[in-house]
C-alpha cells in the first residue's frame, strides 16, 4: 500500500513542503531513501526501525520504498524521522487515517521519544501558508511552534503515543498557548548600566543617537578608555522589538540551532561580538548548507566588533553590501539563500598597533608609517557606510573617583524610544524601521533643512570632501538628532552635531 505523509525542509530561513511517499513491496527486506537525502536522512534508516519497534508496533521485514519528494530538493538533517516513521506505519494498514491536512515534523531516539527540532518556527509558518490545519511537532517544541496563530498545534512525546492519537485510542490535546509567551517587555537582565560607567558624556550623547536612529558607530581610543564598555551597554538603551522584529530574529535562532528550549520567543535585541579571528563563512554565513552568519544573527540588533582593525580587510570589506541592503545572499551551485542583516554595527578600535597615539600621557612607540598603514586596514568605502565616528579618551582620576552616578539607561532609553515612535509614524506603511534605513527619496521628503544651515551642509561638503552617500548620511544623522529634540525641522545646531560625527579624513 502506497501512503503520503507531508512535512517541511527550510530552505536558508524559509519552509518548503515535502511529501514523504513510502511504498511497501515483495522482497528482500530493505529500507531505500531517494530525493536527494544527506548522510542524516540516510541514517533515519536505523533511527525509525528501532523506534517503530520500541512503540509496539512491527516493521515490515519486506522491501520499503521512501521517496522525498520534490527529488531536486536537498533534504537535511533529521526532522524527516516522524513523518518516515508514520509513513511507514499507515502503507503497512497499521493505522487507517487520512494524513492530507497533517503536518509530522520531528527526529526520534531509538526508544521512539521525539527530541528538538531546528527551524520549527519556519516550518509552522509554511503549514499555515498551505492551509494545513493540523501539525504534529515534539513536546519539547510545543511553545515555539504556538507562536504561529491559525494552526492546531499537537505536541507529541513519543512515537507511541501519537500511534495512539491516530488510532483514536487516547488523544493528545492540542497545545494552547500562554499570553505571556507574546509579551515582549521583559526589560533587559545582566546589561550594562551607563549609570555605572563614569565620564565619557560626549560618547553616551553619541550612543544615544546611534540607538534612535539605528546608525553605525566606531569608537576610537588607547587601551582601558571604556570602550568595550560603553558598547556593552548599548542593548540597555535600545528600543524594545515588537511581535513582529521578536517573531523575525527567533526565526533565525531557531533555524542555526540557537534558541533555547526555555526560551520561545526572543525578546531582547541580539548582541554579537564576534572574535576577530572569526572565519569569513562564520561572519557572513555560509557553508555546505547555507547557515546565518554573526551579521544575520545580529538582525534588528547589534553587531559589535571589538578590535575592528584586527579583522581581516576582507572581512570588513563584505560588510559594505549588507550594511546597504540589509540582507546578506550566500550563492552556491545549487541555488542562492537570502538572510536577513539589518544589524547597528559597533566598532572599537586603538588608533596604533601600541594602542596609545595621540595619547597626552602616555607616549606612543609606533612610527608614522606604522599608524598610517595600521589605520588603512579599513578601506575608504566602509569607512563612509559608517555614521558616527568618536573618540575616546583617557578618563581622568576625579572621575573615576567621583561618587556622583550618570544618567541611568531607563532614562536615555525613554528618549530613544520617544524618537523611535516619532519615526515609526514617520514611516507607517513602510518597511522603514528608522531613520538609518532611509533611501535617497525618503531622505528627499523627510530631511528638510532650514534655509540657516544649509551655508553649513555646503562648506562640510566642500571642506571635508564627503562623497554623496556620505551627504545622505549625515542628514539621515541629523534627523535623528532633531527627532529626540522632537523638532520638525533640520536646523543648523542639529547639522552641526552630526558634521562633527564624521571621521576626520582617513580616520
Amino acid at each position: 500500500m502506497l501512503a503520503k505523509v507531508k512535512t517541511a525542509a527550510v530552505v536558508g530561513l524559509d519552509a518548503q513542503e515535502v511529501e514523504v511517499e513510502v511504498d511497501i513491496l515483495s522482497g528482500l527486506p530493505a529500507v531505500n531513501i531517494v530525493g536527494l537525502p544527506d548522510t542524516a536522512v540516510q541514517e533515519a534508516r536505523e533511527r525509525v526501525r528501532s523506534a517503530v519497534r520500541n512503540s509496539g508496533c512491527f516493521f515490515p521485514m519486506r522491501r520499503i520504498t521512501v521517496n522525498l519528494a520534490p527529488a531536486d530538493l536537498k533534504k537535511a538533517g533529521p526532522a524527516y524521522d516522524l513523518p518516515i516513521a508514520v509513513g511507514i506505519i499507515l502503507s503497512s494498514e497499521q493505522v487507517s487515517v487520512d494524513a492530507s491536512q497533517m503536518l509530522f515534523l520531528g527526529e526520534l531516539s531509538l526508544d521512539g521519544s521525539l527530541r528538538h527540532t531546528h527551524g520549527i518556527i519556519s516550518m509552522v509558518g509554511l503549514a499555515k501558508d498551505k492551509g494545513i490545519s493540523t501539525v504534529f511537532v515534539p513536546a519539547a517544541d510545543a511553545r515555539e511552534a504556538s507562536l504561529i496563530d491559525g494552526v492546531t498545534i499537537i505536541p507529541v512525546a513519543s512515537l507511541s503515543q501519537l500511534v495512539g492519537h491516530l488510532r483514536g485510542v487516547e488523544s493528545i490535546s492540542s497545545y494552547v498557548a500562554d499570553d505571556v509567551t507574546f509579551e515582549v517587555t521583559e526589560e533587559p537582565s545582566s546589561l550594562t548600566n551607563l549609570a555605572l560607567i563614569k565620564g565619557q558624556e560626549h560618547v553616551k550623547r553619541a550612543l544615544e543617537v546611534a540607538a534612535a536612529g539605528g546608525h553605525n558607530l566606531v569608537m576610537s581610543g588607547p587601551p582601558g578608555s571604556g570602550k568595550t564598555l560603553l558598547a556593552r551597554s548599548l542593548p540597555s538603551i535600545l528600543p524594545r522589538m515588537d511581535i513582529q522584529e521578536a517573531l523575525e530574529v527567533t526565526k533565525i535562532y531557531s533555524v542555526s540551532g540557537l534558541l533555547p528550549q526555555d526560551t520561545p520567543l526572543i525578546r531582547q535585541r541580539p548582541f554579537r561580538s564576534p572574535h576577530y579571528t572569526i572565519s569569513h563563512a562564520g561572519l557572513v554565513g555560509g557553508g555546505r548548507w547555507p547557515r546565518p552568519g554573526e551579521i544575520s544573527l545580529s538582525h534588528r540588533g547589534v553587531l559589535f566588533l571589538d578590535e575592528l582593525l584586527e579583522f581581516g580587510q576582507t572581512d570588513l570589506d563584505v560588510l559594505r553590501q549588507p550594511m546597504e541592503d540589509k540582507v546578506v545572499t550566500i550563492s552556491r551551485a545549487q541555488g542562492s539563500v537570502t538572510f536577513p542583516a539589518n544589524f547597528m554595527l559597533v566598532g572599537a578600535m586603538n588608533p596604533c598597533p601600541c594602542g596609545y597615539y595621540g595619547d597626552p600621557v602616555k607616549q606612543c612607540t609606533c612610527s608614522p608609517m606604522v599608524v598610517s598603514r595600521y589605520q588603512k586596514r579599513i578601506s575608504g568605502p566602509l569607512l563612509d557606510r559608517i555614521d558616527i565616528f568618536v573618540e575616546v579618551p583617557r578618563i581622568d582620576y576625579e572621575k573615576l573617583a567621583d561618587d556622583r552616578m550618570g544618567e541611568s539607561s531607563e532614562v536615555v532609553r525613554q528618549r530613544v524610544e520617544q524618537a523611535r515612535s516619532v519615526q515609526r509614524k514617520r514611516f507607517n506603511g513602510t518597511k522603514l524601521a528608522s531613520n538609518a534605513d532611509m533611501t535617497p527619496l525618503e531622505v528627499r521628503e523627510f530631511c528638510q533643512v532650514e534655509p540657516s544651515a544649509q551655508s553649513l551642509l555646503q562648506a562640510a561638503m566642500r571642506q571635508l570632501c564627503l562623497s554623496a552617500r556620505a551627504f545622505h548620511r549625515i542628514l539621515k544623522l541629523a534627523r535623528t538628532i532633531a527627532d529626540l529634540a522632537d523638532a520638525e525641522t533640520i536646523s543648523a545646531s542639529y547639522l552641526a552635531e552630526a558634521i562633527q560625527y564624521r571621521p576626520r579624513a582617513q580616520l
